[in-house]
């Protein structure tokens, strides 16, 4: 697959060959499905907690007499039907992770790369860096690209001055090649990779 190569002037700069086997894969949607669900599973902080009735601050004396008063009858103040008492089967501090075999991972990489050159809308940038942290400048230049909504992926470092101009900017999302994730790149409508983020991702998914 061909695709035009163009610089942050919105001017073409040349062209590259994109591997099948990463950007011409087949649109899988329940691989994507399991891919993200792993991910949002996975930064749960899964914190969440209730008091059983074990830990609910409180006397263990039964409430009154078993019999002869015409009540039901209690063993503890601190159950459930009273209020104040603990809950029953609450949830507790655990981890919602789980896994997901590393070809599973890898495969949904690829289909998420292949949906987006599917739809028109990847796009390969020739460099991204900036010649100083100036968000105005840097938004500018987007808007000569039609870049609004968008998650760009560089090489192994990030241009610390394009990553500090991209980082007041709203729907811009700028990550190195090692964070590339399927999340990220479907809950934005444009990717755009530069030519060290190609060769990056074909090494790592051929």
């Amino acid at each position: 697959m061909h695709i035009d190569v163009v610089n942050l002037d919105a001017a073409t700069v040349g062209s590259i060959e994109l591997a099948d086997e990463v950007f011409g894969v087949g649109l899988r949607r329940d691989i994507l499905a399991r891919m993200v669900n792993w991910q949002l599973a996975k930064r749960r902080a899964g914190t969440h907690k209730t008091k059983t009735i074990g830990e609910v601050s409180g006397t263990t004396k039964k409430p009154y007499k078993q019999k002869g008063t015409g009540r039901a009858r209690q063993g503890s103040l601190r159950s459930a039907q009273f209020r104040g008492g603990g809950v029953i089967f609450g949830p507790v501090v655990r981890s919602h992770a789980h896994d997901l075999p590393k070809k599973v991972r890898a495969l949904a990489l690829k289909v998420a790369l292949s949906a987006k050159a599917a739809e028109g809308k990847l796009m390969v940038l020739d460099k991204a860096a900036a010649a100083s942290p100036k968000t105005k400048e840097l938004a500018a230049r987007l808007a000569k690209l039609n870049l609004a909504n968008v998650l760009l992926i560089d090489g192994g470092a990030l241009d610390r001055n394009f990553a500090l101009a991209s980082r007041n900017l709203p729907f811009i999302d700028v990550l190195p090649q090692q964070g590339a994730n399927v999340y990220d790149i479907l809950r934005r409508d444009t990717l755009v990779l530069t030519r060290d983020a190609v060769q990056a991702l074909e090494e790592r998914l051929k």
